[in-house]
């Protein structure tokens, strides 16, 4: 066999593989040989490769790897995808692996390592060994594996198996082990390589032992040895990621000063740490240093900068970033979007908001807790209550509300509206929920006890302040001057001068306000001239308060010497132009109003200003005449504007009003958008101009507008209204097919125009579905269907549902009675109706109101029972439930048609106590006095009709249903 394998070494066979590594291979002339057929070269194929097979398999672990093999494409293709035969490794090796990592299932110390793998002894050469080694996923096997490596004579000290030993403990967090073997290393007297102290260097940094991490970076600096640039890639992110910027912004030096080249990483990482260190121009620098190296800057370098530019304030260059990132299709992060709802917040650019939000929606970016906060605030500094509370409610079901910050926003929404109470509701709630009160908070509660008047509670929240603002000491000071209590208000100014803070504008001129009410001239002036030191201008405002205060006190010198020196209109800022043409507008003064307009800089923006401001506050006749003015320079409104403007209107029932100001801005092509658009549709479908509305719709749609869920949701209403409810459902499929999830509202909208319709199959398939969606009908979903099994007289299954809602953990209010009274009226259960009027609902503390009681009085009247009917309004009497128009309008159409005139003039004379008798009632009674012959008393009623500018109705008969009535009084 050893002659075998000499010949084979020396063999000239064209078809044996050469080791490579034999030099003393003599040279061997080959000559032209006969073609062979077919089977021959089979045959001489087939022997040589299992005469090859048979000399590996007999030389060992000491056989030599030939240094080249010639391959066909297909094979080299398969070679470099790192393939072989299916295999990555050898079958021998891999079995070598498979066995080493079948021992993690057994306990420690349960087998020998030796004996496990005495199969494998001198089969396998060095680097098959540190396969084997690299190959595992468990450090213990690895560090037994490598003990029993060390033992076979295959094996020699090399820094390649300690380098992959030291990766895989420092993967698993065993930083002692890799402590330990490296030192054996360097025992060993093998230096450590680049990829060695960088393996460490990793290792430590993967598990933030920072401290331990920079020793050895420094004992690798006096080895001269140059970590690569992603160990120091690691390293830089990982004193990042704790926030050691500085050390961070020490390795960048050294990374420049070896003369490393940046990944994208590395550029990414060093301006956030830049940007965190306060070093912005350097950041800036490193940013278009990225850039000339070719790399495109990641969204977290993008985001750094445009949060640093947001804080700052700098929002020309905060957009430009933004916009470069649009270009270059980097999809935004939430917290850079949160930074720049926040600029856009803080800046009043409302509009821009609400776009970047709609942006954040179609980029399908995540929305977090504090997005959600800032589009509260945005919604409440628009005027949109309603979408506020739905933006706060949905923030509930998505269960992210747990920042005290968002339930101050909602609490600051509510008292924008005046609604300090739902306001500390909401507080309330927070502070139920035991999220933690800070400064915040106690902010929010003192804003609402003090618009509430509670000095008392306000007191306690402003002496809960860990540290006392200016704001809120300007919050207790102008609820002492509301309540007229000008001692505490007094001392209230002496604490905040020994408090040594550096006073803002607001809170001198509430101290002058006090000072003013008081008529110290004295300290009014102290205050002026304090002011002054400070740098803080004087408004005309002020100034004509002095220039008051000196003329009550006699000193007309001191005031004519004021009113010289003061020129109001020159060296205006953006505030005083504002005041200056609110008091034009407040004045009525239109000619002063349009000069001062076309005078003062950016005239138009502060114009739309003012109609937002006017608009918010109900002011509508002054937000009309700055409307008009613009309109006579010929200019438009924004879209922002027209929609607030168009929502007060709508608001205080000036629904012609709106409908020109929507169809003058189509006219003048104002591009509008959504938010525009739905409060356009909103406000026409109040007005019950449903075709306008529709038309609006139409017009949104032709020019590109998107709808929103909500415009779905008013377009529902609209078609409902309109009795098209086809195309009421049309607009509900419609909903359904965008990416957003339907809301309870739109549910319970279009179950009542179905049940108005009748349709209740179709109404109870779509509350089905509701539930089904994941939405939990609240007691409005419940009082529709209710109500639309009451329409189609299925009182059962009313009832049925009543007891599910009340299962559901839903408390049934006086709709929800009412819808069921219905319900058993219709199918003409008169009793169990009048058993809920008049005892279950007062077993629940709810007291009936005369609608409860008309379902059932007009039923009866209906049938011509007109002293049950009587009977049931007398139960109402005696509850002391007081008749509505409605009710009594019905009775006295029942007592003349039936003939009752007795009844009916009883029933006359009691009514003033209730209502006020309208032309209908007043006209029966004429008539029911003219019947028995009271002309008189007819006649003064006559007369009291004409006084009222009343009708007096003529074609009233007494008892034109006299045969239809089964009722004997």
């Amino acid at each position: 066999m050893e002659s075998l394998s000499i010949s084979a070494s020396l063999s000239s066979d064209p078809w044996s593989l050469s080791s490579g590594n034999d030099k003393t291979k003599p040279y061997i002339r080959r000559t032209q040989r006969p073609p062979l057929s077919g089977d021959d070269a089979r045959l001489i194929i087939h022997d040589q490769a299992k005469r090859l097979r048979h000399l590996r398999r007999n030389q060992g672990s000491g056989a030599l790897t030939p240094r080249w093999i010639r391959r066909t494409p297909e094979q080299m293709t398969r070679y470099i995808e790192g393939d072989r035969n299916g295999q990555i490794y050898g079958k021998h090796v891999a079995a070598a692996i498979k066995v080493v990592r079948q021992l993690a299932s057994r306990p420690e110390g349960s087998f020998d390592m030796r004996e496990v793998m005495s199969s494998f002894v001198a089969k396998l050469t060095f680097r098959e060994m540190c396969v084997v080694l690299k190959e595992q996923k468990n450090w213990r096997q690895a560090r037994d594996f490598f003990a029993w490596m060390k033992l076979q004579v295959s094996y020699k000290p090399s820094v390649v198996a300690y380098t992959i030993l030291l990766q895989l403990y420092g993967e698993a967090g065993k930083i002692k082990l890799a402590e330990e073997i490296f030192l054996e290393m360097l025992e060993l007297d093998l230096e450590p390589d680049e990829l060695a102290c960088g393996t460490l260097l990793c290792a430590y940094a993967r598990w933030h032992r920072h401290k331990d991490m920079l020793l050895f970076y420094t004992a690798v600096q006096n080895r001269g040895i140059v970590p690569s640039i992603s160990v120091f890639n690691f390293m830089i992110s990982s004193l990042q990621k704790k926030k050691l910027h500085s050390k961070v912004v020490a390795l960048w030096e050294h990374i420049l000063e070896k003369e490393l080249v940046p990944t994208s990483f590395t550029y990414s990482v060093i301006i956030g740490s830049f940007v965190k260190e306060g070093r912005f121009d350097d950041a800036l620098k490193v940013f278009d240093e990225m850039k000339e190296s070719g790399f495109e800057p990641d969204e977290s370098s993008f985001s750094h900068l445009i949060t640093f530019y947001a804080k700052n304030g700098n929002k020309r260059e905060a957009l430009r970033l933004y916009e470069e990132m649009k270009c270059l299709e980097i999809k935004p992060s939430c917290y850079t979007c949160a930074s720049l709802l926040t600029l856009f917040y803080k800046n009043s650019d409302y509009s821009k908001a609400l776009s970047l939000f709609n942006d954040m929606e179609r980029e399908k970016v995540a929305v977090d807790e504090v997005i959600y906060g800032i589009l509260v605030r945005v919604y409440g500094k628009l005027g949109f209550y309603q979408d506020a509370i739905k933006t706060f409610e949905e923030i509930k079901k998505l269960g992210l509300l747990k920042s005290e910050k968002t339930y101050v926003a909602m609490a600051q929404v509510h008292l924008s509206e005046g609604n300090y109470e739902k306001a500390l509701e909401v507080l309330e709630i927070m502070k139920f929920k035991k999220v933690k009160v800070s400064d915040i908070g106690y902010n929010a509660l003192l804003r609402c006890h003090v618009a509430k008047g509670d000095w008392s509670s306000a007191e306690a929240c402003f002496l809960a302040l860990i540290k006392c603002d200016l704001i809120s000491f300007n919050l207790l000071l102008g609820l002492y001057l509301k309540l007229d209590n000008l001692e505490k208000a007094k001392g209230l100014i002496v604490n905040i001068r020994k408090s040594g803070a550096r006073l803002d504008e607001e809170l001198y001129k509430t101290m002058l306000e006090v000072f003013y009410r008081e008529g110290s001239v004295r300290n009014f002036e102290e205050i002026i001239s304090e002011m002054e030191n400070h740098g803080i201008a004087l408004d005309k405002s002020l100034k004509m308060k002095l220039v008051e205060m000196y003329g009550k006190n006699g000193m007309f010198g001191k005031a004519e010497e004021l009113l010289r020196k003061s020129n109001f209109l020159e060296g205006q800022n953006e505030n005083v132009s504002l005041m200056m043409l609110s008091l034009y507008v407040e004045s009525g003064d239109k000619k002063g109003f349009m000069d001062a307009l076309k005078s003062v800089q950016d005239g138009m923006s502060l114009a739309c200003q003012l109609i937002c401001k006017f608009a918010r506050k109900g002011s509508i006749k002054e937000a009309q005449f700055i409307h008009e003015r613009l309109v006579e320079l010929g200019f438009r409104p924004d879209a922002v504007t027209i929609s607030i403007y168009i929502n007060a209107l709508t608001k205080h029932g000036k629904y012609e009003e709106a409908e020109n100001v929507i169809y003058n801005s189509f006219r003048a092509d104002v591009a509008l958008d959504t938010i525009a658009y739905n409060t356009c549709i909103k406000s026409m479908l109040e007005a019950g101009k449903l075709y306008s509305a529709v038309s609006i719709y139409n017009k949104m749609i032709s020019c590109g507008v998107s709808p929103s869920l909500q415009t779905y949701g008013t377009m529902i209403s609209v078609y409902g209204r309109a009795g098209k409810l086809e195309k009421a459902i049309d607009m509900f499929n419609t909903a359904q097919s965008l990416n957003v999830k339907m809301d309870e509202k739109l549910y319970t909208n279009m179950i009542s125009y179905y049940g108005k319709a009748g349709r209740f199959e179709e109404a109870a398939v779509l509350f089905n579905r509701m539930k089904e969606d994941g939405i939990k009908p609240g007691s409005i979903s419940y009082n529709a269907m209710i109500n639309v099994y009451a329409t189609s007289a299925l009182d059962k299954e009313a009832e049925s549902l009543f007891h599910e809602m009340r299962k559901d953990g839903n408390t049934p209010d006086s709709f929800t009675y009412l819808a069921l009274i219905r319900a058993f009226i219709e199918s003409k259960n008169y009793s169990k109706a009048e058993e809920i009027i008049t005892q279950t609902m007062r077993k629940v503390g709810l007291v009936p109101s005369s609608p409860h009681f008309n379902h059932l009085i007009f039923a009866f009247i209906k049938e011509g029972s007109i002293k049950e009917a009587h009977e049931i309004y007398n139960k109402m009497r005696n509850m002391k439930v007081g008749p509505d128009l409605s009710c009594c309008r019905s009775m006295m159409r029942a007592f003349l048609e039936f003939g009752f005139v007795k009844e009916g003039i009883e029933f006359f004379e009691t009514l003033s106590e209730f209502v006020k008798p309208d032309s209908f009632i007043l006209s029966v009674a004429v008539h029911l006095y003219e019947f028995v012959g009271n002309g008189s008393e007819a006649g003064r009623i006559i007369d009291l009709i004409n006084i009222d500018g009343l009708l007096f109705i003529r074609n009233l008969r007494v008892g034109s249903k006299r045969g239809a009535s089964n009722t004997k009084f």
